[in-house]
């Protein structure tokens, strides 16, 4: 892809859009049954470095923004959700911060959601970007996997990963490092299975279920599609193993 020009080519309005934000249609709406809570502290003994995160502020530069709710918190995080965009896998990653505008604009703008949908995306040459508002190290309630966005960070890989198509080494390398950050703020190890409850019938569970997840999960995991996509669902075995080994776990 050269230049933004290419980008444009999918602009808002078209079939293109629609596949930007069908992995995100299973976002919770403003104000569902997900409660406010306040964040808590917690005791943190496998620790990992924060990766290098881009702000928000460089992808919304020059852009028009939407009314946005207040910010809602969880109590922490104890998992993560994994999804892709289910759009172009060829693009140039400067392009990125117009690809994110196009997501932005599709959940915020065309679905009036009170912000974009997913916590975090990430590109294919690896760079993390802020995505919901709210503070990167808080536990801020996403609309990214519904029924699951109490309590959970919902993490985007730039691209479409169906059967057979490559993973990026360093798009999986920074949802690792990224996962293994967000759980070790709350003390959980990325191995590990967590118990979750739906907080509405249109998940894969009726509203009130508790249910197990892998502490990184895919988004079909709680909701029927097919993202994150048969390639990156096939990856997180070794997510999970990497996430963990940064946390400094054996």
């Amino acid at each position: 892809m050269r230049g933004v020009r290419r980008v444009v080519r999918w602009a808002p309005g078209g079939a293109a859009l629609v596949a930007l934000v069908l992995c995100a249609v299973a976002g919770d709406r403003p104000g569902s049954s997900d409660r406010e809570t306040t964040a808590v502290p917690v005791e943190r003994a496998h620790a990992a470095p924060a990766p290098r995160i881009v702000p928000r502020t460089r992808w919304l530069a020059g852009m028009k923004t939407y009314d946005r709710a207040p910010v809602r918190y969880g109590d922490r995080v104890v998992a993560v959700f994994v999804h892709h965009t289910d759009s172009p896998n060829g693009y140039d990653c400067a392009d990125v911060p117009g690809i994110i505008r196009l997501v932005y604009a599709g959940q915020a703008g065309g679905k009036e959601w009170d912000d974009i949908g997913y916590n975090f995306l990430v590109d294919r040459c690896g760079t993390v970007y802020e995505g919901r508002a709210g503070g990167v190290d808080r536990p801020v309630v996403g609309a990214h996997t519904q029924g699951f966005n109490q309590d959970t960070a919902g993490i985007a890989a730039i691209g479409t990963f169906s059967e057979g198509t490559p993973v990026p080494k360093a798009m999986a390398d920074s949802i690792a490092a990224l996962a293994a950050w967000k759980l070790g703020l709350s003390g959980i190890d990325p191995r590990s299975t967590v118990r979750l409850t739906s907080s509405n019938d249109l998940s894969r569970y009726k509203k009130g279920t508790s249910a197990a997840f892998h502490a990184i999960a895919g988004h079909r995991d709680g909701y029927n599609t097919a993202c994150p996509g048969e390639a990156l669902m096939r990856a997180l075995p070794a997510i999970r193993a990497r996430a963990a080994r940064l946390q400094g776990r054996g």
